[in-house]
């Protein structure tokens, strides 16, 4: 359960330290909150690690994509192996990097890899439902199961990363159904596509939530029907967050269309979630509306696997400096700043 007990401390040690009220800003809050998961005010982000799940989508011989499917399981070896751009990031930050097979069209010779898969990859939702019902729950526990095995194994926080081509249309297509808005809207270009590429991708959403009909109000619905393995198994960490006690941070859109899923099936998810940046993908920004959640960095970001969680970091790493080594107005023999109510002029 979340302290509000221990979020109201934390925040009252900011409040103490020797600066104007909330100049952190964001940085403030999500030290707080993270205060809350821990049920303390000694914040700790010592051991950390990002999660990034592989999983190929059906939807690609749809011609949704520059790049066919054997780049998903071509990248997932490079992450596990320790060459992709998420494990420079992750090594910046001091972060682990556990790649996990949760659904590539291939089983891949590569020890690092961990396999957690109901199956060698989704449908074509422009054809058939990405998965069945049974599949999209197995691989939601698989999620849940892989925060519960880091917990035991003393991490603090964990990023949600992915790697999967043609997830942005699968993203696309949920995040069209479960915000009730038009394909267009929600529906960017991936990882590079022509206008033509663009009108194709859309046709091809519409197509598919034409004929499953998904259910708005039921997010496994949408999840079964269109969407992927990483996306399942991204809902089951934010879901492992909450039943562990463990903060979780949301990277792009694909990650925060796992989010939104997550606080659909659970709304107490949300305490547990930490927002890193608004992505390049048009719905992004819109998704993080809609959980509540305010993101620390605007970069116009879109490489996926994790970077934009992991660029939080960091940031979080100064902030912790300021919360535990500031001298206080105590200290400093200061008068506190007082808090006054906004004008509603």
């Amino acid at each position: 359960m979340f302290s509000t007990q221990h979020k109201a401390a934390c925040k009252a040690h900011w409040d103490a330290v020797g600066k104007p009220l909330n100049s952190l800003g964001t940085l403030e809050n999500l030290v707080s909150q993270i205060g809350g998961i821990q049920h303390t005010n000694n914040v700790r982000l010592d051991k950390r690690a990002v999660i990034v799940l592989c999983a190929d989508n059906g939807v690609v011989k749809e011609g949704v994509t520059q790049t066919d499917s054997s780049i998903t399981a071509l990248n997932a070896k490079s992450i596990a192996n320790g060459t992709a751009c998420i494990n420079a990031f992750a090594r910046g930050a001091h972060a682990d990097v556990i790649a996990v097979d949760v659904g590539i069209n291939t089983d891949e010779d590569c020890p690092k890899l961990l396999r957690r898969k109901a199956a060698n990859g989704t449908k074509n939702i422009a054809e058939v439902p990405a998965m069945t019902r049974d599949e999209a729950q197995q691989t939601i526990q698989t999620g849940m199961e892989l925060v519960r095995e880091l917990k035991e194994q003393g991490y603090h926080i964990l990023c949600t990363g992915e790697m999967g081509i043609g997830n942005t249309t699968t993203s696309s297509a949920m995040a069209s159904a479960l915000l009730k808005q038009s394909v267009e809207s929600v529906t960017g270009r991936g990882a590079g596509l022509s206008d033509q590429g663009l009108e194709k991708k859309i046709q091809v959403i519409k197509q598919a939530i034409q004929l499953h009909k998904p259910h708005p109000e039921d997010a496994l619905d949408v999840l079964t029907k269109l969407g992927g393995f990483d996306i399942a198994a991204m809902c089951g960490i934010f879901l492992g967050g909450e039943k562990y006690q463990m903060p979780i941070v949301i990277d792009g859109f694909i990650s925060c269309v796992a989010a939104l899923t997550a606080i659909r099936l659970s709304p107490g998810a949300r305490d547990f979630m930490l927002a890193s940046h608004v992505g390049r993908e048009p719905a992004c920004r819109t998704i993080l509306e809609e959980l509540g959640l305010s993101a620390c960095i605007t970069a116009d970001l879109a490489l996926g696997e994790g970077t934009g969680a992991v660029a939080l970091l960091p940031l979080m790493d100064l902030a912790l400096n300021v919360y535990h080594q500031s001298s206080t107005f105590e200290t400093l023999n200061m008068t506190a700043y007082s808090h006054f109510p906004e004008s509603t002029v």
